[in-house]
């Protein structure tokens, strides 16, 4: 059940459309894994980039989203509390499992979790790393999570641009992650979202939104009619913006969803 009921009895629930895409890009391993999950109004949609040796990070990755995945089933909630709780045991899961295989002791993961409350209308979110979600709204950027990263906190510092978040030579180092001892928490919306119709979410990868810029998004969710369309043309700006560089493509892992009235 959810902790709070923020609308009546009556409320219509929203509906949601889903898209989603994953590739190696550049690399011999596809070390993000993903996930989505209806229970009765309750969607949950997450996306986890894997770090760690040959198969560690793929293996990270999948026990990051499918260890979310198996206690949202089991006890599906909406609200702060809930999200933390679903993070928190697949950080438990991680550790126990860096523990049972030496070799993988260094194994971690980003994480991207997003929840929607369809009969309420409503929607809270958390992270941890630099694996992000943004929220748009007419086409227009609404909000965005913030990078647990090394650059992240050189630009909150005023010593390097926005511009270097995606370009700087040290933009991997991470502050927040799955598995890391003395990890920060992972950033959990306290105050939940109201939606509307016609709202959009993208729940993306380093390797997706490195190479799109933010108003390049929104010039695509301006032009798509579907949350198909919107990945697509997100995609193709992504491969197009990624060849002309000489920088090695990193994996590729997002997903689109589209709210809409019944």
């Amino acid at each position: 059940m959810p902790e709070q009921s923020l609308l009546s009895d009556t409320a219509v629930p929203v509906v949601l459309s889903l898209a989603q895409l994953s590739h190696a890009g550049g690399r011999q391993v596809n070390q993000d894994s993903w996930g989505s999950v209806l229970q009765e109004d309750l969607a949950c949609v997450i996306v986890a980039d894997g770090v760690g040796g040959q198969y560690g990070g793929e293996i990270a990755s999948n026990i990051v989203v499918h260890s979310i995945m198996e206690m949202f089933v089991e006890e599906a909630s909406f609200g702060p509390r809930a999200l933390q709780s679903y993070i928190e045991h697949a950080v438990a899961q991680l550790t126990r499992r860096q523990a049972q295989i030496p070799r993988l002791k260094d194994m971690s993961s980003t994480v991207a979790v997003l929840l929607i409350d369809q009969k309420n209308r409503c929607a809270l979110w958390g992270h941890m790393g630099d694996t992000r979600l943004y929220l748009f709204r007419r086409g227009k950027l609404l909000s965005a999570t913030k990078d647990h990263s090394l650059i992240q906190q050189f630009v909150d510092a005023g010593h390097c641009s926005p511009e270097q978040l995606r370009r700087h030579p040290r933009r991997s180092i991470l502050c927040a992650a799955v598995g890391v001892e003395g990890s920060a928490p992972a950033d959990i919306t306290q105050d939940v979202t109201q939606l509307q119709g016609g709202d959009t979410f993208l729940v993306c990868s380093d390797g997706f939104w490195e190479w799109i810029s933010e108003a390049e998004m929104e010039q695509a969710a301006l032009r798509a009619g579907s949350a198909q369309d919107w990945l697509d043309l997100m995609h193709a700006i992504v491969e197009k913006n990624g060849k002309a560089s000489n920088i090695p493509l990193d994996n590729c892992t997002a997903f689109t969803i589209y709210v809409a009235e019944p």
